[in-house]
């Protein structure tokens, strides 16, 4: 099999234009049921020379396809580190430690800024667990997030990452700590990381059945759509976490593909650095879109 990706010229929402992508990614197809010498690179080349991009794709169906390329590299996680804090929250509720009806009681000193509501919210506000849970995952709240880092810990929330084998991801600060991230001490995931455990939550092998479900239904309620869902049809459904800082724009997600008599979700993970923001959400958008097309034929 052989595979060429190519994008359009277009020019994109800050006014430069992206040269026509055969674009070269070091970008390795795979099918599970070849051998490895049947694999083959797809490159796509004249990107800025200054552009990181991880990917990881694979389907969710019977075809076999992986595409990875710097899948293994590990690279800061912005608020994608949150898909990890989620699954730890639903395995506390799977062993009754931890009822998101369970009420907390918002302080002050608890606010934080960058995204999320939380930090406008009044003084002694009375949020529940379960919606202090919605606000992490679909408005990216830091607070709350910091919070339910809190409540879980740090550390046990990393041997969750490490007990489910993702062996680049690990948390090491609450969310808006600049000068930890200065001192290196960043947040990390993998796009191959990011994969394995969004099927884990897709295929049921974590927490419950039920639990998984409603992961998947709190990150269809993303509110980010600038990335994956960027250029897909709009009735396209995508259950994914975006994430964001100055150095680095992420999304990893489960793609509904459909249209095609063969069309088959599947897990998408890309992670872009060394370009403006803008920039690397269209070629989140773009490669998301080559993906989906193959997926839905």
């Amino acid at each position: 099999m052989n595979y060429e990706l190519k994008f359009i010229n277009r020019k994109n929402k800050v006014g430069t234009i992206i040269p026509t992508l055969f674009l070269l990614f070091g970008m390795t197809i795979t099918a599970r049921s070849q051998s490895q010498s049947d694999s083959l690179t797809a490159y796509l080349h004249r990107l800025p020379p200054t552009t990181r991009v991880s990917l990881a794709v694979q389907s969710l169906g019977r075809n076999g396809i992986l595409v990875n390329h710097r899948a293994d590299e590990r690279v800061p996680s912005a608020s994608v580190i949150k898909l990890p804090i989620m699954l730890e929250t639903m395995e506390r509720v799977k062993v009754g430690k931890l009822n998101l009806d369970e009420i907390h009681v918002l302080t002050d000193a608890e606010k934080v800024g960058g995204s999320g509501v939380l930090q406008t919210y009044p003084d002694q506000s009375r949020v529940s667990y379960r919606e202090l849970l919605r606000l992490m995952m679909v408005r990216s709240d830091n607070t709350a997030t910091n919070i339910i880092i809190s409540k879980l810990g740090r550390e046990t929330i990393n041997q969750r990452i490490r007990t489910i084998g993702l062996t680049k991801s690990q948390l090491n600060r609450v969310m808006m700590d600049t000068i930890s991230a200065q001192q290196g001490r960043d947040n990390f995931v993998s796009a191959q990381d990011m994969n394995r455990l969004l099927e884990k939550v897709y295929r049921h092998q974590v927490a419950t059945p039920e639990l998984c479900n409603q992961m998947i239904e709190i990150l269809k309620q993303n509110a980010d759509t600038l990335c994956i869902p960027r250029l897909l049809p709009k009735s396209t459904v995508v259950a994914h976490k975006t994430g964001s800082l100055t150095y680095v724009r992420g999304d990893s997600g489960i793609v509904y593909a459909k249209s095609g008599r063969r069309a088959e979700p599947f897990l998408i993970s890309i992670f872009v650095e060394g370009v403006p923001m803008e920039e690397a959400e269209q070629i989140i958008g773009e490669i998301s879109l080559v993906c989906y097309t193959y997926f839905s034929r």
